[in-house]
């Protein structure tokens, strides 16, 4: 947990000397910082990427065949694996920034390395935002999940509120490289129900109809607008969003030199996974896949499906929880040996606030109870930053070196620019494209006066009959 005192005696008041019980207390102090430091600091490669991959593989992979519909199948390939190496580059410079500065202990000190006190505070609350509504899809993604498995009528606040309390659960653990070891588990649950639910599709398939008969197409389809083109889009990008996390994932880590190993064995993980994903479920189903896309499988085999995805829908949600937590926790007490949760105070303020995260996040769920718009408009505001223009950022700043005008740099600089570029493009296009989605082209205001007064304002998705109402028992 950076940043570490050399020495313990520097962060210990002076004046401890020449009282025994001072000395007492000056031990026993000691005893729990070096405790603490050796609590965060168990990650290796090996345990980062399973960390990343809890964090990264879960809601995505669901989204990405609806992608393939929209997008059609040369575009979803082609932006699933592009934007996925980007993602790995930008990755790649987030590790050699927090090899360069190991003070950077998150992304929002990142910020401030960037751009002083205003940096720290804009990327603390973007990256809260993002945190809380991403755990906050992960609440409703188990709302969903639960409804389909029982397939009765109970009440879905009723499965909202049980998903939360699992989530609260699975956020208990504050240090990643406990986390990682539900990884295990969580991999083996989404790789498993990704597997039932293409062999599903594919056997149902073949037995209503021949696949040469399934309405896919290798192009875009029909009539596709501009926000559901970009809302597309940016489900893609909100499934390599591994980046935001990775300054806090890295920070303890016994060798953060060993990074790109854990980069790389998740990025062409994420990439094989997404893109075989997407491709033959949306050749299996055409164009009537659902998302998430394990509702695709039909009716017995969606539900085997949903309960083996179980683990990956709250572990992977959990771990934003414990990111936001570490986050809020780690500020409030940055100065005190309590941030290291291993005293009895320490456990004690660490419950309350994942359990008042997991309320927010039950409450989010519940208020933008749809699943691509929500995915889209995380990734929009949110991930554009953290995985396009913020790293684009960081090796202008940090890590650009040597002549100006050798090819090298010449080749970044022009790469980088483009990363930012897009970035921007993202975060004001996918904005837009997802309020217009939701509020049919009402201002952002309307969004805002929506989500404060939950009245139904010329709500599409409302229209469509597609989601249930805010707070209530409605079919998610």
């Amino acid at each position: 947990m950076s940043p570490i005192p050399e020495k313990f005696d520097e962060i210990t008041p002076a004046g401890t000397a020449g009282s025994p019980d001072l000395f007492e207390a000056h031990d026993r102090e000691k005893q729990i910082y070096q405790g603490g430091v050796e609590k965060f600091n168990q990650l290796g490669w090996k345990r980062l990427t399973i960390v990343l991959i809890v964090e990264a593989v879960a809601l995505g992979t669901l989204s990405i065949p609806a992608t393939f519909a929209k997008l059609g199948m040369v575009a979803g390939v082609i932006c699933c694996i592009g934007l996925g190496l980007i993602a790995v580059y930008t990755s790649y410079i987030i590790g050699m920034v927090k090899v360069k500065f190991p003070h950077i202990s998150n992304y929002p000190e990142a910020g401030r390395q960037m751009f002083g006190r205003w940096g720290y505070e804009i990327v603390f609350a973007m990256l809260c935002l993002e945190l809380l509504l991403a755990a906050g899809s992960h609440c409703l993604t188990g709302t969903i999940a639960f409804a389909n498995i029982t397939g009765s009528h109970v009440c879905s606040l009723v499965f909202g509120a049980v998903s939360a309390v699992i989530l609260l659960i699975f956020a208990i653990p504050p240090s990643f490289s406990e986390m990682a070891i539900l990884g295990f588990v969580d991999f083996a649950s989404i790789i498993i129900a990704v597997i039932i639910t293409i062999i599903g599709t594919g056997v149902e398939s073949s037995h209503s109809m021949s696949l040469s008969e399934v309405n896919w197409s290798a192009w875009p389809k029909e009539n596709l607008t501009f926000a559901e083109a970009f809302i597309a889009l940016s489900n893609i990008i909100f499934a390599y969003s591994f980046a935001l996390c990775q300054f806090s994932f890295m920070d303890e880590m016994h060798t953060p030199t060993d990074f790109p190993k854990s980069i790389w064995a998740l990025g062409l993980t994420e990439i094989s996974i997404y893109t075989i994903t997407g491709a033959l479920v949306y050749a299996f189903v055409g164009q009537g896949v659902k998302s998430p896309a394990l509702l695709s499988a039909g009716h017995t085999l969606s539900r085997v499906a949903f309960g083996i995805a179980l683990p990956v829908i709250f572990i992977s949600g959990s771990i934003n929880t414990v990111v936001l937590g570490r986050l809020i926790h780690g500020r409030i007490f940055q100065d005190s040996n309590i941030r290291f949760v291993n005293t009895k105070w320490g456990w004690i303020t660490w419950l309350t606030v994942v359990t008042v995260l997991t309320i927010l996040e039950f409450v989010v769920a519940e208020v933008i109870p749809f699943f691509d718009d929500l995915l889209s408009l995380i990734s929009s505001l949110f991930v554009s930053g953290f995985t396009f223009y913020f790293p684009a950022i960081m090796w202008f700043m940090f890590l650009r070196n040597g002549n100006m005008l050798s090819p090298m740099n010449i080749l970044l600089t022009v790469v980088n620019v483009l990363i930012f570029a897009v970035g921007l493009i993202v975060l004001v296009a996918g904005t837009y494209s997802s309020i217009v989605d939701i509020v049919s082209a009402r201002c952002f205001f309307s969004l805002i006066w929506w989500i404060v007064i939950a009245d139904s304002q010329q709500i599409n998705s409302y229209a469509k009959g597609t989601v249930g109402g805010v707070f209530s028992c409605s079919s998610t």
